[in-house]
């Protein structure tokens, strides 16, 4: 455990990975830029060391080896929400705020966003690739090196030494966001490029393929058509789960609330430094009580007591209505981003509706030409059994003067030919019957 907090805090300059510097240059060799260099991780995979790539604010990156349980600790997150995180499981795309991080898996991203850092699983996918830099590009653009100043903060100003506010009077962008939103909109942006382009690839693959199978119906042309109607059902799953993860985290104000980390953050900072401001208030007042008055432990304590209380409600009744106010504003924030990537992933959307609609089109296209082969098949075989019934009318004439007996037509020479007249006239007659019968009843198209 020693060796692995000298890892973790600070990391060691040979497992550090600077994705800014040359190293991380795409070459024609395709070398990965992320490789840990850890020789002491490969040692104790029996503890559940796992590589994870770290973005700080400023957006220097670097591969650390965590174990699962240091990971709990220092994100204050249930196990429940780091195996959403594990590759060999699937899950659908959630996106849940805790109380000091936000959990993010949305297809190829999966991290851990907090107020001051970006945890993601150390992997080779070219998504995961360009998010680092997407982030590092943002985070390192001139403007964006400046701290979020949350509203309210005038209180924390008085202290003189926030480092989350100095240099920030200035600062009024009403598109500014903290960097926990930033981490947020890169993986928004990046599962929204990821299903998008999946879907503008089997919209290429698919029209061509089904006006294919318009054209020509055959089993391999179904057969295709089978599978990417699989894919594309799949895609459609896929992208509806994002699209309601989204809109779940928009219709609750409270989930959008408590991914505000930076906001907590300050107020967390903000209530300690005045707990020990108020302690050593209590401290002064004590002493000088114990100076100058004389010693009476029955009255003069509890009216300061009382003094401090009020004071302290006071303060806290002004500071709940300021977070209730920041509150408000940083929702309206959030909402109006998850609002921008929402109506991108509706669109992905309606892409993949309309190339199923297409799909059902075209299957019942299909089903409507072979409806036609079938009933022209079926009015063939229908002619074919009329006409055997016609045939089998001299069958039947033939029997008959096969018999082993004895009649007068015998005798008469012409007496074939009238009887082949009579039965060919009959057949004739019954055949235009049976023809007349399917017209009326409308079995036929004649």
């Amino acid at each position: 455990m020693p060796d692995l907090k000298e890892r973790l805090l600070p990391p060691r300059p040979a497992s550090a990975v600077n994705l800014r510097d040359a190293a991380y240059r795409p070459s024609v060799t395709d070398r990965q830029p992320y490789q840990p260099v850890d020789v002491l991780g490969l040692k104790k995979r029996g503890q559940g060391l796992r590589s994870w790539i770290r973005v700080d604010t400023s957006g220097d990156s670097q591969v650390i080896e965590v174990d699962k349980f240091t990971m709990m600790r220092r994100c204050d997150l249930p196990a429940r929400d780091l195996r959403l995180l594990d590759p060999l499981f699937v899950y659908p795309s959630t996106i849940l705020g805790r109380e000091k991080a936000i959990v993010v898996n949305l297809e190829q991203i999966r991290c851990i966003i907090t107020a001051d850092e970006v945890l993601l699983l150390n992997s080779l996918d070219s998504y995961v690739l360009q998010y680092v830099v997407e982030l590092q590009r943002r985070l390192t653009s001139p403007g964006a090196g400046e701290a979020w100043q949350p509203e309210g903060a005038e209180l924390s100003q008085r202290r003189g030494g926030n480092r989350f506010i100095e240099n920030m009077q200035d600062n009024s962008s009403p598109d500014y966001l903290p960097f926990e939103f930033k981490a947020l909109e890169v993986a928004l942006e990046a599962a929204c490029t990821f299903l998008d382009t999946q879907a503008a690839e089997l919209e290429i693959e698919a029209y061509p393929l089904l006006d294919e199978l318009t054209a020509k119906i055959s089993t391999i042309n179904l057969e295709r058509v089978r599978r990417l109607k699989s894919r594309l059902v799949a895609l459609t799953r896929r992208v509806q789960k994002v699209r309601d993860e989204i809109e779940q985290l928009m219709d609750d104000d409270g989930d959008m609330a408590e991914m505000y980390l930076t906001e907590k953050k300050c107020r967390m900072e903000s209530a300690s430094f005045y707990g020990d401001q108020s302690m050593s208030g209590y401290r002064s007042n004590d002493v000088a009580l114990s100076v100058s008055a004389p010693v009476t432990p029955v009255s003069s304590p509890p009216d300061g007591r009382r003094l401090e209380k009020s004071f302290s409600l006071a303060r806290s009744r002004h500071e709940s209505m300021k977070s209730s106010e920041t509150a408000k504003e940083s929702i309206e924030e959030l909402e109006m981003l998850l609002e921008a990537y929402f109506v991108v992933i509706d669109s992905t959307l309606n892409k993949l509706t309309s190339l199923k609609e297409y799909i059902d089109d075209t299957e019942d296209f299909i089903n409507i030409q072979l409806d036609n082969v079938r009933n022209q098949l079926i009015q063939f075989e229908l002619l074919l059994t009329t006409a055997t019934f016609v045939v089998a009318i001299f069958g039947v004439v033939a029997g008959i003067f096969g018999m082993n007996f004895e009649i007068q037509m015998f005798k008469y020479p012409k007496a074939f030919k009238w009887v082949l007249i009579i039965t060919g006239v009959t057949g004739f007659i019954v055949f235009y019957s049976f023809l007349w019968f399917f017209k009326r009843r409308r079995l036929m198209p004649l």
